[in-house]
């Protein structure tokens, strides 16, 4: 958390005195946990982001409950802080999760061809311990294969409740692609806005990453071929928010515009704003 704090204040160039009141925020127990996701005064304040706002949203659509995937579990500590953030929530908001992780099991797949940026990962990466990983999960439920198969039958399988958010890590063009057909399902399955976190849209010089190869291209190709539905970036979150992170330009919301609840108004802190 430390380490992370400083790379934040050295690219964003932000005052010391916020580093150090986000590792104070993080550690009283007394401040909501509203107001230490406004600081990034969370462990993985991007997957606690995706999941706030899809609680906000359900509760002002009158869902009780939602669920919470993760795509590309590797270890599990991303699904052992979704649990987490969930407890959290929930005190907060009313809001009740379920929590599913899909994963190979036993690392990433073969790639396919260019699109899966083979000259940066390869078959076998990141492995799961599923017995140790099974001993430290409390609710959260491991759905074992390729994502290409296990989403199709998901929902008839495991009865979820509507997907509120979804955390992408799954690395390869091929393997996002698989994870989009989530989506291929009534509409009642899903919040007409779904939260998003890709965790492969950011970039240094070798990776090289860009719109014709892997997770940007599978969410272009998204876009493209789906009408109703788009995969769409957050205009202005970094300004937006309180302290900008990197994190930020990695939050995306998937929309149905066609959904039935997608023009369902649920409320607007900007209207008794003055005006002039």
């Amino acid at each position: 958390m430390v380490v992370r704090l400083l790379q934040e204040a050295a690219f964003y160039r932000l005052p010391l005195r916020v580093a150090l009141m986000r590792n104070v925020l993080q550690r009283m127990s007394g401040v909501s946990y509203a107001k230490r996701l406004q600081y990034n005064a969370l462990i993985r304040p991007e997957y606690g982001f995706c999941m706030y706002n899809a609680a906000v949203l359900a509760r002002a659509l009158g869902y009780k409950e939602i669920s919470a995937i993760e795509f590309g579990v590797a270890g599990g500590a991303g699904l052992v802080n979704m649990e987490r953030h969930a407890k959290e929530i929930k005190k907060e908001l009313g809001i009740d999760f379920q929590i599913f992780g899909f994963d190979m099991g036993s690392g990433l797949p073969k790639p396919e061809d260019y699109r899966d940026m083979p000259y940066m990962w390869d078959e076998g990466f990141f492995p799961m311990d599923r017995q140790r990983l099974d001993s430290r999960l409390e609710m959260a439920k491991l759905v074992i294969g390729d994502v290409r198969e296990t989403t199709t039958g998901f929902h008839e399988q495991y009865s979820p409740a509507p997907i509120g958010c979804i955390f992408f890590d799954l690395d390869y063009y091929s393997s996002t692609v698989g994870a989009f057909k989530i989506f291929d399902t009534d509409p009642s399955q899903y919040l007409p806005r779904v939260y998003c976190y890709f965790d492969d849209v950011l970039s240094e010089g070798l990776r090289a990453n860009n719109e014709y190869v892997g997770v940007l291209r599978a969410i272009n190709e998204f876009n493209e071929g789906c009408g109703d539905q788009k995969i769409a970036k957050i205009p202005g979150l970094m300004v937006s928010r309180k302290i900008p992170a990197y994190w930020n330009e990695q939050i995306y919301v998937f929309h149905d515009f066609s959904h039935p609840k997608y023009c369902d108004f649920i409320g607007n802190p900007h209207r008794d704003l003055p005006v002039g």
